[in-house]
């Protein structure tokens, strides 16, 4: 006779606990006025060059925390903190790909967000796994820098879906290379009709202000100022 076969979706399970988790956490941080925003792309793309840069616009006017997501290192962290002077942790994931929310709830543990206005949570550069778990951030934004070509929105749909602000980064370099803008805001919108563009170039600086400022509104809108 034969046996019936129990099939458990784990995979379903695990999202929709992580889910709860992420609004939970999301809950706490509305409460404290902090307003998380997790910062994804793929390796080299110049997250923390672009984070180095921005908080350097916003100290002054946000009280500002940093969370540098590896699987091992803690290069990014001391990069923050050398160039900017603000507080930043490096959290090692034991070699997973991603961050979801009880690890950035770890991650915040650990830091003091008590009176803090904004934190960056620089998620482990991956184009695949960061997109799938909610971390409870206020907003996602996905940074695509010019070399990786225009295409990428494309090759890689659920990182573009659950972006809110997608920074074109390294647009120094456009001359150089075969990217399309038109194309990319095609292809980004394609993916999700209602995200943000903004183009920048933490070498020349170029745009940086413009995106320092769209950041700074969406905070003090979060805070509810």
């Amino acid at each position: 006779m034969d046996k019936k076969i129990r099939i458990i979706e784990i995979k379903e399970s695990v999202f929709a606990k992580n889910n709860i988790d992420a609004n939970a956490l999301r809950k706490s941080l509305k409460e404290k006025k902090t307003f998380l925003m997790n910062v994804m792309s793929s390796p080299g793309s110049g997250k923390t060059t672009l984070l180095n840069a921005l908080i350097n616009q916003l100290k002054a006017k946000l009280k500002i925390g940093v969370m540098e997501a590896d699987i091992d290192s803690d290069v990014d962290a001391r990069s923050i903190m050398e160039n900017t002077g603000v507080e930043a942790i490096q959290l090692h994931t034991g070699g997973m790909c991603h961050l979801d929310a009880e690890m950035t709830k770890q991650g915040l543990d650990n830091i003091e967000t008590k009176g803090l206005d904004l934190i960056f949570l620089e998620n482990v550069g991956n184009l695949v796994c960061p997109a799938e778990f909610d971390t409870g951030a206020s907003m996602n934004m996905t940074i695509l820098s010019v070399p990786e070509g225009d295409d990428k929105p494309l090759k890689y749909p659920l990182m573009y879906q659950v972006c809110n602000l997608v920074v074109v980064s390294k647009i120094d370099t456009l001359p150089v290379f075969d990217f399309n803008k038109k194309k990319v805001e095609e292809n980004i919108h394609r993916r999700n009709p209602k995200a943000k563009i903004m183009y920048v170039s933490a070498k020349t600086k170029e745009g940086i202000s413009d995106l320092a400022e769209y950041i700074y509104q969406q905070v003090r809108n979060w805070q509810g100022e």
